[in-house]
């Protein structure tokens, strides 16, 4: 009867032991899904961004397409220099080129969604820009604050470059983020 008396008291404890290891393991387990959750809420929002600007790239390349003839004046009007969108002044205008300028400027600057008075509805820091690389070729460009550094675009596209550097990992353009297309314009006559 000593005996088990003496292993009953050494197994003692052991059970608790075993639970606090469990719990242990279960809490790294839940802070890497915590962490796993804050990284796909981050490329949820670089993903509804990306769909963003692309609609909006769509948008400005349609209009220099179907007002040919004035293609070379949007871009001579709106290039890499002359940026629209964020902290930008829209045209106010009536003629075709300026309402096509207008309505792309406030869509940049996220006039289609609001949010507590406020322009909501775009991408962070959204500019598009339209860059004459001749013989009727058109680059329209649209560019946004990413929310992580990766790595910055080709200097070949200059639409918002250094404009996106807020301190911290962003800077030298690793939080700029463009998307573009050539609008080719053909000679009819």
């Amino acid at each position: 009867m000593n005996r088990l008396a003496s292993t009953a008291n050494a197994q003692r404890g052991t059970t608790l032991l075993e639970v606090l290891v469990t719990i242990v393991i279960l809490a790294i387990g839940l802070l890497g899904l915590a962490g796993l959750q804050t990284r796909l809420q981050v490329s949820e929002m670089e993903a509804y961004q990306r769909s963003q600007a692309l609609i909006l790239l769509n948008d400005m390349a349609s209009r220099i397409a179907s007002n040919r003839a004035n293609a070379a004046a949007y871009a001579a009007a709106y290039d890499s220099n002359n940026p629209l969108g964020v902290e930008m002044i829209c045209p106010t205008g009536t003629a075709t080129l300026e309402t096509d300028a207008r309505e792309w400027c406030e869509a940049l600057q996220g006039a289609s969604e609001t949010f507590s008075g406020g322009n909501a509805g775009a991408m962070v820091g959204g500019r598009g820009c339209i860059d004459d690389l001749g013989d009727g070729e058109y680059l329209v460009t649209v560019a946004w604050q990413g929310l992580t550094p990766i790595s910055a675009p080709p200097d070949a596209v200059a639409c918002g470059q250094g404009d996106y550097d807020g301190g911290g990992n962003c800077v030298d353009d690793l939080c700029r983020r463009t998307v573009t297309t050539i609008v080719r314009i053909g000679d009819l006559s």
